[in-house]
């Protein structure tokens, strides 16, 4: 357990090992914190710099027994620098536009959510959430948090992006997008806005979650250029060696 911002003593949980819904035949346990209270905000910021993730009203890292695959990264927005294949992907989407709301699930939302679940993750949990359940993925949240809503121009919902800002940065808790339109590279092209957005913002960084080397889910992170690492030794640009650190 540690102290966190507010004074209060805050209490950290182990998970027991489950299926790791990443790597095949490895199990996954977690380390998990409840936000709350007047320093759910500070302990968020505090924690989420510490390579802690948000989901609902709870953040959480991976502790998994032998296994340290997964890997925070973020993009130094100051540095980015577009490729021509990702100003491709931003050209090929300028039809989008970007709506920012308060953190509300709506029914057209899940529509498009479920859609995307049996499309990408059909054999995972979230496959089987409901409109009830999908509704406090979004609005259960003690910090800042919006909706990104993608639209086209003919004002059709595309996709979506549950995004929480920090002192530091913007941080993609979910996204998701139709998938009936693949050469949009959507989950790209969001990683994208929101590296423009965090610019706007004058925010240093876009935090990406966990990059796992052998998970081609994962692969596309690395294609933001450079992006951080958060290592034994902190944040730092990700080289071979830094991926040699794991």
């Amino acid at each position: 357990m540690t102290k966190p911002l507010s004074g209060d003593l805050q209490f950290f949980f182990g998970t027991l090992p489950q299926p790791c819904p990443y790597l095949p035949d490895r199990l996954e346990s977690k380390i998990v914190t409840e936000l709350g209270g007047s320093g759910a905000h500070g302990l968020h910021e505090e924690l989420s710099r510490a390579g802690f993730r948000r989901s609902h009203g709870l953040v959480y890292k991976p502790a998994c027994t032998g296994c340290q695959a997964c890997i925070p990264v973020r993009v130094p927005v100051a540095d980015f620098e577009f490729s021509r294949s990702l100003r491709r992907v931003w050209r090929r989407n300028k039809d989008l536009t970007a709506v920012e709301s308060p953190a509300r699930g709506t029914a057209e939302q899940y529509a498009v959510f479920a859609r995307y679940q049996q499309w990408r993750h059909g054999d995972g949990g979230m496959a089987t959430m409901n409109l009830g359940d999908y509704k406090a993925m979004v609005e259960d949240t003690p910090i800042d948090t919006t909706v990104v809503e993608f639209r086209d121009d003919e004002g059709r919902f595309f996709g979506a992006s549950l995004t929480d800002r920090l002192s530091d940065g913007l941080s993609g808790v979910y996204k998701f997008f139709d998938p009936t339109q693949p050469r949009r590279s959507a989950g790209t092209f969001i990683v994208l806005w929101h590296i423009e957005r965090a610019r706007e913002l004058g925010l240093p960084y876009v935090y990406l979650g966990y990059w796992i080397a052998d998970c081609r889910k994962m692969a596309y992170k690395t294609r933001f250029r450079p992006i951080e690492a958060l290592g034994p030794t902190g944040w730092r640009v990700m080289t071979s060696d830094l991926e040699g650190e794991r």
